[in-house]
């Protein structure tokens, strides 16, 4: 049988579009603060939910004994408790099923002998990248379970970025063998700008995720000025050390996340007029082109969800605009490379 087949292709892509899953799903339970919900981790009995009264009033009852019950929620009765725990629930099981859907076909395809070498170690790659990335999970949840009910955004942004890049090498991995060509990189110059604006792509991924977990998306709705009509307000600078309005202050984390907007915006369009002055394949020049407009729609997305006050729908829409430009971003990256 011909080894690394459409049926391997497929895998891997279905992989790709239950990892687009679990970050929708994971940007609405953080958004719907239903993370802390369900405090233990049962990798088994864990998939089933309360089934009645009784098991319900028993996760209920669990729930109290965190901060999160008796700093915010101290007013929820059982009706409210479920439907936070809904979204909790139906995240970590997505995550158990990527877990199956990677393993099971990986064990088939190589029992079957339907798996080169290299994309045998590219999986295996590919699934300890998961498993990280369900740890990650874990240890996120656990740091607001102590004394304050929320978790450390820095353990956000490692467990969104690392999402983000299993699903960004699982792409690659399936456009190897979409792509099985290998050729000369033709355009190492345009390859480094590609690379450049991938890594400004990724701090401003992680600076979301900084947002998002110290809620700063919540503060300054206003555009293009903060409040007061400045464009640098005074609260963006106030922490001391200076190096802490970089990594803890809401007003200046959401100030870099504007300002690497810009940036984002900016290296795209010298992508776009650079591929201009080169000559392209139709494939090469598509992949420019996407970025430039998916670039746009998500920075619309980004002031509206600021000025809105990040609604649901909203947040999660631009959640999902960051999945589609890195998305973009890896196949160009891809289509310039061997």
């Amino acid at each position: 049988m011909q080894k690394d087949n459409k049926r391997v292709i497929y895998w891997l892509l279905t992989g790709c579009f239950l990892i687009f899953i679990m970050v929708v799903v994971g940007g609405i339970t953080r958004l719907t603060d239903s993370g802390l919900s369900i405090s233990n981790y049962k990798l088994i009995t864990g998939t089933i939910p309360p089934l009645n009264d009784t098991e319900w009033q028993e996760a209920f009852e669990l729930y109290k004994q965190y901060p999160e019950y008796q700093k915010l929620n101290y007013h929820f009765e059982l009706e409210d408790f479920k439907q936070i725990y809904f979204w909790e629930w139906l995240h970590r099981v997505i995550g158990r099923l990527i877990g199956l859907v990677f393993f099971v076909p990986f064990l088939y395809f190589l029992l079957t002998k339907q798996l080169t070498k290299s994309t045998v170690k590219k999986s295996l790659a590919l699934m300890a990248l998961g498993a990280f990335q369900g740890f990650l999970g874990w240890y996120m949840v656990k740091s607001g379970l102590v004394d304050k009910p929320d978790v450390s955004h820095f353990r956000l942004a490692a467990h969104l970025i690392t999402a983000f890049f299993t699903f960004a090498a699982t792409l690659w991995v399936a456009l190897d063998l979409i792509y099985p060509e290998r050729k000369p990189i033709q355009f190492p110059k345009f390859r480094k700008l590609i690379i450049i604006s991938f890594i400004i792509l990724t701090v401003q991924i992680i600076y979301g995720a900084f947002v998002a977990g110290l809620k700063a998306g919540l503060l300054h709705n206003h555009w293009p000025m903060m409040n007061e009509g400045k464009f640098i307000h005074h609260t963006v600078y106030i922490f001391e050390p200076f190096y802490k309005n970089l990594i803890e202050n809401p007003s200046g984390i959401q100030f870099i996340h504007r300002t690497l907007a810009y940036l984002v915006v900016a290296t795209i369009i010298w992508l776009w007029v650079e591929a201009k002055k080169i000559n392209l394949s139709q494939l090469q020049k598509k992949s420019i082109s996407a970025l430039v407009v998916i670039v746009f729609i998500q920075f619309a997305l980004g002031v509206f969800t600021i000025i809105y006050q990040v609604p649901l729908w909203l947040g999660v829409a631009h959640q999902i605009g960051a999945f589609f430009l890195l998305s973009a971003m890896t196949f160009a990256l891809h289509r310039f490379s061997k």
